[in-house]
């Protein structure tokens, strides 16, 4: 995976997954995501997933997350985050779920 400031990135946590309801052959799935905090050379991501049922069907919610990833450099070491003002406005932006 790449951070969004175009540097590798692991993920090293989850605090924990379970799925609400289940996805179907067929369903319409939406991964959104949300940035709780950057740290030197961390950030957590609350990432919820939904469906969409049918083609006009209701929206439910299946599952959601924090995940922990950390940026690393060719060898698999920690590097720094790139500085927010660096990253796109999409990152870090007001996003609603």
């Amino acid at each position: 995976m790449l951070a969004s400031g175009r540097r590798p990135v692991v993920t090293v946590a989850l605090d924990s997954m379970s799925f609400i309801r289940p996805v179907k052959v067929g369903d319409i799935l939406g991964v959104y995501t949300e940035t709780l905090s950057v740290g030197r050379t961390s950030m957590q991501i609350h990432v919820e997933a939904w469906v969409r049922r049918g083609r006009i069907g209701l929206r439910e919610k299946v599952t959601e997350a924090i995940f922990k990833f950390v940026a690393i450099d060719d060898n698999g070491n920690p590097v720094p985050v790139p500085a927010e003002d660096e990253l796109p406005e999409y990152v870090l932006g007001d996003n609603e779920f």
